[in-house]
C-alpha cells in the first residue's frame, strides 16, 4: 500500500475508534444517567468490540495502529521507516479529533466542546502508564512471536476491555485518542489541561513497555525473536 493511502487508513480507522468511544459514552450516560458502573460497563464493552472490528478492517492495510506510541514503538523495535510516523501521527490526532466531532453531532451535541471533566490527579497518570506499558507489550509480543495476524484483533480488543476496569484512569493509553477526547464535553472526555499529563504517562509507559520487550523477546542477528515462543514451543 503506498503511504497516503496507509496514513488515510490511519486517520479512518482513529476517527471511528474516537467515534466508537465517545459515542457509546453519551449513550451510555443517557441509558443510564443515575449508575456510573453501567455507564462505564457499557463504554467499555462498546469500545473493545469496536477496536477489535477495526483492527481487522484496517491491519492489512495500515497494520491498524491508530496510535503514535504504537507507530513510534514500531519504529523504534521494528524499523518501520520514520516517514510512516511522519505522515501516521497526524493523520491519527486530527482523525481523533474527526471521530469526536462526529459522536457529538450524532447524538444533536454541538460539533466541538472542550471538556470539562478533569483528570489531572497523579494516581490517573500512574493508571495510564499501566494501561500503555502493557498495550504496548500486549502487541508487540504478538508481533515478535508472529502471531499478531490472528490474535491482534481480540487479544488488543479484550486487554483494552479489561483496562478500562482495572487501571484509575479507564485506560486512554494512546495520545491521538485522548487529544480527540478533549473535543467532547461527555461521559468520555478530558479537559485540556489533563491532556499534557496523560500523553506524558503514556509516552512514559510506553518506553518502559519497548524496553520490557527487548529484555522478553530480543531479536537474533537474523532479526527473529529468539524467546522459545517465536518458534512455538512456548506460549501457542
Amino acid at each position: 500500500m503506498s503511504l497516503p493511502r496507509r496514513a488515510l487508513a490511519e486517520a479512518v480507522g482513529t476517527a471511528l475508534l474516537v467515534t466508537v468511544v465517545v459515542g457509546s459514552g453519551i449513550m451510555a450516560a443517557r441509558l443510564s444517567p443515575d449508575d456510573v458502573g453501567m455507564q462505564l460497563l457499557e463504554n467499555s464493552t462498546a469500545t473493545a468490540f469496536g477496536l477489535a472490528a477495526l483492527i481487522l478492517m484496517f491491519g492489512s492495510v495500515s497494520g491498524a495502529h491508530f496510535n503514535p506510541v504504537v507507530t513510534a514503538v514500531d519504529c523504534l523495535l521494528q524499523g518501520r521507516p520514520l516517514r510512516d510516523a511522519a505522515a501516521y501521527v497526524p493523520a491519527q490526532v486530527l482523525g481523533a479529533i474527526g471521530g469526536a466531532t462526529l459522536a457529538n453531532l450524532m447524538f444533536d451535541l454541538p460539533a466541538i466542546t472542550a471538556s470539562e471533566r478533569d483528570r489531572s490527579q497523579p494516581h490517573l497518570w500512574l493508571g495510564e502508564t499501566v494501561a500503555t506499558l502493557g498495550l504496548v507489550l500486549l502487541i508487540f509480543a504478538l508481533v515478535r512471536t508472529e502471531r499478531a495476524a490472528l490474535a491482534a484483533a481480540p487479544a488488543v480488543g479484550a486487554y483494552i476491555g479489561a483496562a478500562y476496569w482495572f487501571t484509575s484512569s479507564t485506560s486512554f493509553a494512546n495520545p491521538a485518542v485522548t487529544v480527540g477526547r478533549a473535543f467532547s464535553d461527555t461521559f468520555a472526555g478530558i479537559a485540556p489541561s489533563s491532556v499534557p499529563g496523560f500523553v506524558a504517562a503514556q509516552l512514559l509507559g510506553a518506553a518502559i513497555g519497548a524496553a520490557l520487550i527487548v529484555a522478553f523477546y530480543p531479536l537474533s542477528a537474523t532479526g527473529e525473536a529468539t524467546s522459545p515462543a517465536a518458534d512455538g514451543r512456548v506460549g501457542r
